[in-house]
């Protein structure tokens, strides 16, 4: 086999294991996303209790970069504070080095087990639940294929004239060694991949375990890179545990290079063999930057404050009021052209509303006056760009429209009225319940909270089902879409029967609480109605939405009805 087809071969095994692992990792976002970020919203308030919940976030999410970027958006929205940041993301970064632990073991006989069984849930079910449940089994046994992939797609390098070249180059250059690890995890965007990679050359003999060490201590400067550059555009506060984790994990990992240059020592107690060695060396290398994070957190995170607000420009001119807009005059000429502008200004509305629906829930929790403030800002926003779309419609509708193309302005037009609706829920309503909640320190009972965050979860992952209809017009999404507002309509009675249940036992809290439970709850299955009508237009141009939801009458009442 020659050098060529060897890469090749290579290849394909790295971008299916690249493609397994964002697999799982977007059926696990998908189906439990929103109640695993409530959860380490909860545990996060205890430092050590954010180590063991990043851990178990990395785990699920096959990433420590995801645990990073989530964790981030975290610290710089003010819901947790930036030391247990920093302790989730040491979490996450060994639980990620676990992962390749579990995956050093021969788990081949899983991959047909994996295969039919995710196969056959995900085929056999419309709940989405369930479909994530079978896409993320599927995507473990992928994973474990491709790591068989790897293995004999690297099995001809045995015999390579070239490897040994290059080997004996990088033996006598770590530094060298060190930055291509680095450059190959940045470029993988996986750390996981990346040191799988390194012990399937190890256990082909084609690296010594002496520059593999080298090399996964690259890995880990490559994958605390990561996240601080997909951040770089990001607010200045989200940038802070980014930052920190490079500066941690980045840092030590140049001090254990000098170190194991400098005394060499003897490698034997990380294992018998040289995947061994590999695996345990990366779970090594971030436990000790865990527990060096403890007691360095308060410096790293002042530090990371200092850059990143060095590294901020200052505001010259105007706020988010003067903001670009997509719709541009010179386009109304142009209908096509200006209706994909449309659909842009429209997408920028989505994001706006669903900042401030991730937000109010918060708010109930932590009331604070500046995050209150903000709420009410963005509204402002909404309500700007909302009356700014319908005057450029008004505008492109005296123009000669095909069908189609009056169609779709009526549904982006309909899409802006009801996300402007929605804005309006969250700011007068919620924020009214969120300042009557402060001013008569109304506490909710742990059930009922529990219910509230479960419930806000489920508007908040149907939100964004509705805003890829706006764009996709699929109507496989905006039927599900429409399901799911069903679903949430029995859901909603459920709590309400739970909530006047609580209400007979007399606890205090409960009667405390009541009118604002329901509200609240009332509130949110009023904004989901109002987006998963966003899905009627499409379910109704592709015939799969009934002229009327109204019963026919039985036979026995319809010969009645004369008589009456």
């Amino acid at each position: 086999m020659n050098g060529s087809v060897v890469l090749l071969h290579l290849a394909g095994a790295v971008a299916l294991l690249l493609w397994s692992t964002r697999m799982v990792r977007t059926g696990v976002e998908r189906a439990y996303g929103d109640r695993l970020r409530r959860r380490l919203r909860e545990q996060m308030h205890n430092p050590f209790l954010s180590v063991l919940f990043g851990l178990m976030l990395a785990v699920a999410l096959q990433s420590s970069t995801a645990v990073t970027l989530l964790v981030g958006s975290f610290v710089g929205s003010g819901i947790v504070n930036g030391i247990a940041g920093l302790m989730a993301v040491r979490g996450g970064e060994l639980g990620s080095a676990l992962v390749v632990k579990i995956l050093s073991y021969d788990l081949t006989l899983l991959v047909p087990i994996c295969l039919v069984v995710g196969t056959t849930i995900f085929m056999s079910t419309e709940r989405r639940d369930w479909r994530q449940a079978g896409r993320i089994i599927v995507g473990i046994g992928l994973l474990i294929l491709s790591l068989e992939m790897t293995g004999q797609a690297t099995e001809p390098l045995r015999n390579s004239e070239l490897l040994p070249v290059i080997v004996e180059y990088l033996d006598g250059d770590p530094i060298t060694a060190y930055l291509l690890a680095a450059l190959m995890t940045w470029l993988f965007h996986s750390s996981i991949a990346a040191v799988i990679l390194l012990t399937s050359f190890a256990a082909r003999g084609l690296i010594q375990p002496d520059l593999a060490i080298v090399m996964v201590l690259g890995v880990n400067l490559g994958s605390s890179v990561i996240a601080p550059i997909l951040t770089r555009n990001a607010p200045p506060q989200d940038r802070i545990v980014p930052l920190g984790n490079l500066l941690m994990r980045g840092a030590g990992s140049l001090v254990m290079l000098i170190a194991f240059e400098t005394f060499h020592p003897p490698i034997g107690f990380l294992g018998s063999d040289s995947v061994a060695q590999i695996v345990n060396m990366h779970i090594l290398f971030n436990f000790l930057i865990m527990l060096v994070g403890i007691p360095l957190s308060n410096l790293v995170l002042r530090i990371t404050r200092q850059l990143v607000k060095n590294s901020t420009p200052q505001p010259e001119g105007p706020t988010f009021t003067e903001k670009y807009s997509a719709l541009e005059p010179s386009a109304l000429d142009s209908p096509k052209q200006a209706l994909a502008n449309v659909t842009r200004e429209v997408v920028s509305v989505c994001d706006t509303i669903e900042i401030m629906l991730r937000g109010i829930i918060e708010l109930y929790e932590n009331p604070d006056p500046a995050r209150i403030k903000e709420i009410e800002a963005l509204d402002d926003r909404v309500d700007h760009m909302h009356a700014e779309i319908k005057l450029y419609l008004t505008r492109l509708a005296t123009r000669n429209l095909s069908d189609f193309e009056a169609q779709r302005m009526q549904e982006l037009l309909g899409a802006c009225v009801k996300l402007e609706q929605v804005g309006d829920i969250i700011a007068r309503n919620m924020l009214a319940l969120v300042q009557k909640k402060k001013a008569r320190n109304i506490k909710f009972t742990e059930a009922g909270w529990k219910e509230l965050t479960h419930f806000h979860a489920i508007v908040l992952a149907n939100a964004h089902m509705a805003f890829n209809v706006i764009v996709s017009r699929d109507g496989e999404t905006a039927r599900q879409l429409v399901q799911e507002k069903d679903r949430l309509r029995d859901m909603e009675k459920q709590l309400n029967l739970q909530h006047f249940a609580r209400l007979r036992e007399g606890t205090k809290r409960s009667i405390e609480s009541s009118t604002i439970h329901l509200d609240t709850i009332h509130d949110l299955k009023q904004i989901d109605s109002l987006l998963a009508s966003l899905a009627y237009p499409i379910l109704e141009e592709q015939g799969m939405l009934r002229g009327s939801r109204l019963r026919a009458p039985t036979a026995e009442k319809s010969r009645e009805e004369p008589a009456r």
